[in-house]
């Protein structure tokens, strides 16, 4: 943790030469954050220091991550304190949490006043929480000298991970390289378009982390610009790929792109949900003009199912089946391995497979029916543990709309903003204001504990809560 909140220290520290740059008075709040935040790392690491060797397991390796969360989240909300942009803790907490979560949900009523340092900071912080704290720490610095597998396993998501040879600190670092390199060309097209280079730097780092935060109120809907759709468009999909996979891209190893599964099925989706909402937006007269119902279908749909949260039309004025196939993409989302929210394709994927064979064995009760995945056996315990995901992960939606609704907040805007926080979206807008400044404190709280839940992917932070965890 003393690691981390030094690493963290120094982004601040960056945020603060932007703050400068552009002669903002928030840099003294960045400054006093940042010499906070080092203080307390480095208190952490001597305090440490003579069991840095010692062996982390898996639950030291989950109790890590999910502090690490927590922890930086609590640091990283001080520029919004100091500042007086955001002064209450709850609303603070809930916007750096939402930030290092990839949410993009917002309680920030209009972000066109807010200091530039501060913009890039909430930036920053969806671009360090897109590749995963722990992993961007490793790829970084030796935190752990033992097995930094169980931080790694704790933090990455998805059943069916590409497996590198190296050891997990390389993998961490070929994870970052290729994340960097996406990242920077993204930057590099947007400049080339209307957007001025902190706008492009800023919407790159949201963009590779598919998270949704912008430096404009109206979102990618302020330049009006086709050129821009479609290269966030790209990138969008891109990010919602697995990550291993684009390495192995890089490395000119292209079959292990087009012989994924997951990513078939994750272009199918993708690609029958834009025909759909294009084809009825041009027959109901929504929009007239073919390529621009294609451009923006393409883009809301990207938006959805990569769990970014950018806009350029306001989806729910099209109608409630138009919603309700959005809300479908908020909650399946995209590969494993990205820096993508929700259940995930490949999860859906064996749910179906699944099912099929279940009706298959009414009629051959004994046959030995396997769920395969690129043509590889899943394990019984794998299939049943995604079973248990998604019961847990509609389980938790359910008993949302009931906490939510409790706090005072009308049913519809309970389901908007729990598919919303536990998808790590940030798409949907409450119907009152379009933010989230207006809820409870209780409610800004949960929200946030469902966002860390959601983005953790429910067992890493939940184990910490059974007591049978933590017995030897």
């Amino acid at each position: 943790m003393g690691f981390l909140l030094i690493i963290e220290s120094i982004l601040l520290m960056l945020s603060a030469v932007v703050s400068f740059y552009y002669h903002e008075i928030s840099g003294d709040a960045f400054l006093i954050s940042a010499s906070i935040t080092i203080a307390v790392g480095v208190i952490f690491r001597l305090l440490g220091a003579e069991t840095r060797e010692q062996f982390i397991g898996k639950r030291e390796g989950f109790l890590v991550v999910s502090l690490s969360w927590i922890v930086l989240s609590a640091f990283g909300m001080l520029p919004f304190i100091f500042s007086g942009v955001i002064p209450g803790i709850s609303d603070a907490y809930f916007e750096t949490m939402s930030g290092f979560t990839t949410t993009g949900s917002t309680i920030i009523p209009d972000v066109d006043i807010v200091p530039l340092g501060l913009l890039f900071w909430r930036c920053l912080t969806q671009w360090v929480g897109g590749l995963g704290i722990v992993v961007f720490a490793l790829a970084v610095l030796p935190i752990i000298g033992g097995n930094a597998s169980f931080l790694f396993d704790a933090e990455t998501t998805g059943i069916a991970r590409e497996r590198f040879q190296p050891r997990v600190t390389q993998v961490a670092k070929r994870l970052l390289f290729t994340y960097v390199a996406i990242t920077s060309i993204i930057a590099i097209l947007l400049w080339l378009g209307p957007m001025n280079a902190f706008d492009a730097v800023c919407h790159a780092l949201s963009t590779a982390s598919t998270g949704g935060f912008s430096t404009k109120q109206a979102s990618i809907a302020y330049w009006d610009s086709a050129y821009i759709d479609y290269v966030i468009t790209i990138f969008m999909f891109v990010g919602g790929i697995n990550f291993s996979l684009i390495y192995f891209l890089f490395k000119g190893k292209y079959k292990k792109l087009f012989q994924n599964e997951e990513l078939k099925w994750y272009f199918f989706i993708y690609i029958t949900f834009t025909a759909v909402i294009t084809i009825g937006l041009i027959y109901s007269g929504k929009i007239s003009v073919a390529e621009d119902a294609f451009r923006t279908s393409i883009f809301q749909v990207t938006s959805a199912i990569t769990t970014t949260g950018f806009s350029t039309a306001d989806f729910t004025s099209w109608g409630p089946f138009y919603m309700f196939l959005i809300y479908c993409l908020m909650m399946i989302c995209a590969c494993a391995g990205s820096t993508s929210g929700g259940i995930k394709v490949i999860r859906v994927v064996v749910l179906f497979k699944n099912a099929i064979n279940e009706f298959k064995r009414q009629v051959h009760p004994n046959a030995i029916l396997p769920v395969r995945i690129n043509n590889q056996v899943l394990p019984v315990d794998v299939v049943t543990k995604i079973l248990a995901f998604i019961f847990l992960y509609l389980l938790i939606l359910f008993m949302s709309f009931l906490v939510l609704s409790s706090t005072g907040i009308d049913f519809e805007d309970s389901i908007t903003a729990s598919v919303s926080c536990m998808g790590n979206v940030g798409l949907g807008s409450l119907s009152d204001s379009g933010h989230f400044g207006h809820l409870s404190d209780t409610a800004k709280w949960y929200l946030s504990f469902l966002m860390l839940t959601g983005r953790l992917e429910l067992f890493t932070i939940l184990s910490l809560l059974m007591p049978a965890f933590w017995r030897k």
